[in-house]
């Protein structure tokens, strides 16, 4: 019985490394992420060397990427694992049942619906507060590329090299798309237009094979390994010197000058970071080892790898606002929101899409009340920006004060907004804020109601239209631009 509480017995997948989860005190389920990802990053090198699209058919390719990235599932999660093909096979029918024109809907009700039953089970049925790796994190990676595709679909997004329109995916290409071994277990979601580009080798969908001898990710596989694992050595060294639950510790509240529990919230929601920035930038890493990734040069001829990056972390650190911070964390995610909510709502877009992504975070009051509270914290913060900004851009001095002035309060506002999320229930999120007399809940909403805001609003139609525009004007100036590269090197 002693044995009860320990960290393995929350795992579900294998229990080969429970001796090496044991040695380090980690979580078994954790131990096994962090080895697939491993194994993952292995297998990419050997992926893009061995199975490049010059030497391998389309088919091989994804026969392989799918069945690697099943077998790490496996591992990780066991049987549950299933649930990613049941999820991705029930919109492949409907995708094929349904017409063009509504087939984004009922993809995007479907899939959410059967992602928000697994998070519900899990959470209410199984263990809550397990706050660990677990099956329902690649499936919510997987309902942002089942919508993304259908949306692509009914957006006519999809063109061969002659701009025609591409029949529907095959099974073997859709589950190669969502079950891949290079983001099964941690993403970054991305285009259906650029995964099948890099998996045939297609120079109008994707650049990296126009350049494929002259690029390599190498160095900057590299530089991502190296930051994610000083970024988990930060976490494992501090994360447990910051508790955040002492934010709400009746002694701490207590004795505590104000001054002090502003900056005691801001260094234990800082160390909580560090752990999404390891998983993210090395699952960038392993996309840019096997290849994908690649988004073109710089101004200065230096090659981009970030096509798929899903976070800039001195962006995201030195934040002066809430939507610079905002653009620069879970970038992918932001983009799928964007896509699928935010330019297609006719109306409170900004509460819609904070209300979606917390859906698709999950069950937990506390993600409902982090996006609730974000809902006015970007309102007011937008507000400031447009009003306040303005009159400190006529000297560097000024602007310096600007800016550090609205870091610190763009720090302060993610700290009070997301410690919810990492609080998970109501009670504990409701005694901070009370601790705090929902102070900047009362003051953005004075502010977003008392500031003006030059409202843009496009059409429905409009706002449809722009996603395919732009899409279909992106891909084709970069082709033209690298097309020119090449014909100018030769």
């Amino acid at each position: 019985m002693a044995d009860d509480g320990a960290p393995s017995t929350a795992c579900t997948g294998s229990s080969l490394l429970q001796p090496l989860s044991e040695l380090t005190d980690l979580p078994l389920d954790q131990v096994n992420f962090v080895a697939c990802q491993l194994c993952a990053l292995i297998s990419a090198f050997w992926f893009r060397l061995f199975l490049h699209p010059s030497k391998t058919s389309p088919i091989i390719r994804h026969v392989v990427a799918t069945l690697l990235g099943l077998y790490f599932a496996m591992f990780c999660f066991g049987w549950y694992a299933l649930h990613f093909l049941v999820q991705s096979g029930l919109t492949y029918g409907i995708m094929i049942l349904t017409g063009v024109e509504h087939m984004h809907k009922y993809c995007l009700v479907v899939a959410l619906t059967y992602l928000s039953l697994c998070q519900i089970t899990r959470v209410y049925v199984f263990d809550y507060g397990m706050y660990t790796a677990d099956f329902t994190g690649p499936m919510m990676v997987i309902t942002q590329k089942i919508t993304s595709l259908a949306f692509e679909i009914h957006d006519g997004e999809l063109h061969s090299q002659t701009g025609c329109f591409l029949r529907m995916p095959s099974l073997l290409e859709y589950f190669s798309y969502n079950c891949n071994f290079m983001g099964i277990l941690a993403g970054p979601t991305c285009s259906y237009n650029d995964y099948i580009g890099f998996i045939e080798g297609d120079p109008r969908r994707y650049l990296l094979n126009l350049n494929e001898y002259s690029v390599s990710p190498q160095m900057e596989v590299v530089r991502k390994v190296t930051t994610s694992f000083f970024c988990l050595l930060v976490f494992l060294s501090v994360c447990k010197v910051f508790p955040v639950e002492r934010n709400i510790d009746d002694d701490f509240i207590a004795n505590t000058p104000f001054y002090a529990q502003v900056v005691y919230l801001y260094l234990s929601m800082l160390t909580t970071r560090p752990k999404y920035y390891f998983v993210w930038t090395l699952a960038d890493a392993i996309n840019n080892a096997a290849g994908f990734g690649f988004n073109g040069y710089d101004s200065d001829g230096s090659a981009r790898w970030d096509l798929i990056s899903n976070l800039r972390i001195l962006k995201i650190e030195f934040a002066t606002s809430f939507k610079v911070f905002l653009d620069n964390w879970n970038i992918q995610t932001a983009h799928w929101l964007k896509r699928v909510c935010y330019e297609r709502c006719p109306y409170h877009p900004t509460a819609a899409t904070f209300i979606l992504s917390a859906m698709w975070h999950g069950a937990y009051p506390g993600y409902y009340l982090t996006f609730l509270t974000g809902i006015v914290i970007t309102l007011a913060a937008r507000a400031v920006r447009h009003n306040v900004r303005p009159y400190f851009l006529h000297s560097s001095v000024h602007k310096l004060v600007y800016d550090v002035i609205t870091w610190a309060a763009t720090q302060i506002a993610i700290c009070y907004t997301v410690i919810p999320f990492v609080l998970l229930s109501v009670g504990p999120s409701m005694k901070f804020y009370s601790s705090w007399y929902f102070s900047l809940h009362i003051g953005c909403i004075l502010v977003a109601f008392v500031l003006p805001v030059k409202r843009r609003n496009l059409p429905l139609k409009d706002q449809q239209k722009s996603p395919v525009q732009e899409s279909l004007q992106r891909h084709l100036e970069a082709t033209d631009r690298t097309c020119s590269q090449k014909e100018k090197t030769t």
